[in-house]
């Protein structure tokens, strides 16, 4: 399983319009194959920042599957204009799970 996690910088002010457009967007990534769950979290201390946490089965179902599909132009439609600085996203893989530790 990969991680994709995106740190979401939104303009100020615009937060509430983002999680509403959020709420709309998330239902297109849930469909994608290859799609294992997500999660948006914001930060406390700043609050027009938020992190984008989504597994993937693979990197390519990310790369090859959503990026170059159709619904990722639905996606950037509702998203995009909300950040300054665009995100950069990185993909991560489990190195050591507490959850499994003895």
């Amino acid at each position: 399983m990969v991680l994709e996690v995106a740190i979401l910088n939104v303009r100020r002010t615009q937060e509430a319009d983002f999680e509403h457009a959020f709420g709309k967007a998330q239902r297109i990534i849930s469909a994608m194959l290859g799609y294992v769950s997500h999660q948006l979290q914001r930060c406390i201390e700043q609050r027009n920042r938020y992190i984008l946490l989504v597994n993937w089965e693979t990197l390519e179902h990310y790369t090859a599957g959503f990026r170059q599909s159709k619904p990722y132009e639905e996606w950037k439609e509702l998203l995009h204009h909300f950040y300054d600085p665009f995100p950069e996203v990185e993909h991560d893989e489990k190195v050591y799970d507490s959850a499994n530790a003895l």
